[in-house]
C-alpha cells in the first residue's frame, strides 16, 4: 500500500526511469494503466489524473510525444469505459451481493447510481473527471442497459475530453520550475481537488437518499 502511495507522489520519477528502461514501450504500459483505472471495478485505485498531469509533463520535457500520448490514453479511456460497460451489463448484479465487500461494494454502486440518475447521460462526461465514480458510471450503465449508441458518443467525448485537458495542463505547467521542483505536492493537491468534489457528491446524494426514505 506505502508503494503504491510513494509511487503516485513520485510517479514522474518512476516513469522517467521505467521509461530509460523500456523506451516505446512506456506508452503500452500507460496504455494498460489507464485502462485498467477505467475498465475494471476492482481497481478504481490506480492514477488517473495524476498519470495524465505527469505525461504532459514529461511530454514538455520532450520525453514522450504529446500527440501519440493523447491518442494512446484516449484510446485506452475510451475502451476501458466500453468494456466496464459490458461488464456491468451481463455480471454486475451478481457480484454485487454483498453489503461489506471491499470491492465490490454495494454502498458504492448505490451511489453512483443515484448520482447517474439525478444527471442522466451527462454523468459519463461529468464522472471521468471524478476518481471512484469514473470507474463505477460505466459500470453502472451497463447494469442499466443505457443505448449503447448513446453511451459510447458520451464515452469518447469524455475520453478526448479528460485526457486531452489533464495532459495539456500538464505540458504547460507542468515544466515550471516552481512545479517541477514540487511535483509531488502538486500531485498530491491534483489528488485531493479531485477527490474531494466526489466525497462531497457522495454525501449529497446519500442526504438526498435518506430524505426519500424518510
Amino acid at each position: 500500500m506505502f508503494d503504491l502511495i510513494d509511487i503516485i507522489l513520485h510517479i514522474d520519477i518512476y516513469l522517467e526511469n521505467l521509461l530509460s528502461q523500456v523506451g516505446i514501450w512506456i506508452y503500452v504500459v500507460l496504455f494498460f494503466i489507464v485502462f485498467s483505472e477505467t475498465g475494471f471495478v476492482v481497481t478504481p485505485f490506480l492514477p488517473g489524473d495524476s498519470l495524465l498531469f505527469t505525461v504532459g509533463a514529461l511530454s514538455s520535457r520532450e520525453l514522450l510525444c504529446p500527440w501519440s500520448s493523447f491518442i494512446v490514453l484516449s484510446a485506452a479511456a475510451t475502451l476501458g469505459n466500453t468494456l466496464n460497460y459490458h461488464i456491468g451489463k451481463f455480471v454486475g448484479p451478481k457480484i454485487f451481493s454483498k453489503e461489506n465487500s471491499l470491492f465490490f461494494n454495494k454502498k458504492h454502486l448505490h451511489t453512483t447510481a443515484l448520482f447517474y440518475e439525478k444527471h442522466g447521460a451527462k454523468t459519463i462526461i461529468i464522472a471521468r473527471f471524478l476518481p471512484i465514480l469514473r470507474t463505477f458510471a460505466p459500470f453502472v450503465a451497463g447494469i442499466g442497459k443505457m443505448n449503447y449508441l448513446k453511451f459510447q458518443i458520451y464515452n469518447i467525448f469524455s475520453s478526448f475530453l479528460w485526457s486531452s485537458s489533464l495532459i495539456l495542463a500538464g505540458y504547460f505547467f507542468g515544466n515550471i520550475p516552481i512545479v517541477k521542483e514540487n511535483f509531488s505536492v502538486v500531485i498530491l493537491g491534483i489528488i485531493i481537488i479531485s477527490v474531494i468534489p466526489s466525497i462531497i457528491k457522495a454525501v449529497s446524494i446519500n442526504r438526498d437518499a435518506e430524505k426519500v426514505k424518510n
